[in-house]
């Protein structure tokens, strides 16, 4: 009974039930209220404080104030003294009108950040926004293949893989790589990565064992790209696909002290020429990504399909 009293005497208020009637369709910030209404903002304050220590409203933080909505109401007295409240009110119709003139005002707000941030929003930083969760969930979407990851090194991207794949070969020359990936899938309890030691020139698979080959940044490594991709066709299905990462060709040539490359990357003529004569068909290439600082590396991305 005393819960039914308090919420009767807090709704008593005509101006109360306004603040309830919109609050009911919007949540609202205490300015916001007093443009609608019309009020100063301490009366607008101290009818919400009235409202909140009956139980009727509750705020939640955004930014530098606060957005005020009704608790939920089940079903209390409340609901049908706002339905009878909302025919009865002169105020309530221009009230409502008001009010989407503020919260259009809001979305207008919004919409102007986003305009002063077009063509910007790749360069800058964005919360939450990665290259890392981007391919991640575009990882997820991946129909589950049977992947081989050629110059896996320690497992990685392997590991992202792994997430949507049936099964994932991942292949290096180096043992210690192949040791510290098994440690990585065991750490991380992934149990569809298949760790191979061979060279990319004679890989440990056997033929059409794949759905899809990848190799991120590990063909400038290999003494033979052309023998490289002919052994990747080979493990391959008719009808399955590679893809590489790789460097385009670049004249930083600490490169071969630094990272043990053997080649300084490739142009696209050059990538796409290697693929058609180890017999792949609907070749694509596109530069994917330039590094800002020097000396400037450029991503090189080519795709292709070992035809039926």
């Amino acid at each position: 009974m005393a819960s039914i009293v308090k919420t009767l005497r807090a709704a008593a208020d005509p101006n109360r039930l306004r603040l309830l009637l919109l609050l009911r369709e919007e949540e609202l910030s205490v300015a916001e209220l007093q443009e609608i209404l019309v009020m100063g903002q301490s009366t607008i304050s101290t009818h919400l404080a009235q409202l909140k220590q009956a139980g009727l409203v509750e705020d939640r933080r955004t930014g530098k104030s606060s957005l005020y909505r009704p608790t939920p109401a089940g079903g209390s007295p409340l609901e049908g003294i706002l339905a009878q409240a909302a025919t009865e009110i002169s105020e309530s119709p221009s009230d409502l009108a008001a009010m989407r003139h503020v919260v259009r005002k809001r979305q207008d707000k919004t919409r102007a950040f986003f305009d002063s941030m077009a063509g910007k929003l790749g360069k800058d930083y964005v919360p939450g926004k990665s290259w890392k969760s981007i391919a991640e969930a575009l990882l997820r979407l991946m129909p589950p293949l049977t992947v081989a990851d050629i110059g896996a090194g320690d497992g990685s991207f392997s590991l992202l893989l792994a997430q949507s794949a049936r099964q994932v070969i991942a292949v290096d020359s180096s043992a210690r790589m192949i040791e510290v990936g098994h440690e990585l899938a065991a750490r991380h309890a992934i149990s569809n990565i298949d760790f191979r030691l061979g060279d990319m020139e004679e890989l440990p698979v056997a033929a059409g064992e794949v759905d899809l080959v990848f190799f991120s940044q590990s063909l400038h490594h290999a003494q033979h790209p052309a023998r490289v991709l002919t052994e990747a066709a080979r493990i391959l299905k008719s009808g399955g696909r590679i893809a590489i990462l790789d460097l385009i060709r670049h004249r930083f040539e600490e490169a071969r002290e630094l990272y043990a490359d053997e080649w300084l990357g490739f142009t696209e003529s050059e990538l796409s020429d290697l693929l058609e004569r180890a017999g792949f068909t609907s070749i694509q290439t596109s530069i994917v990504d330039k590094e800002p600082e020097g000396p400037q590396f450029q991503t090189l991305m080519a795709t292709a399909v070992k035809p039926g």
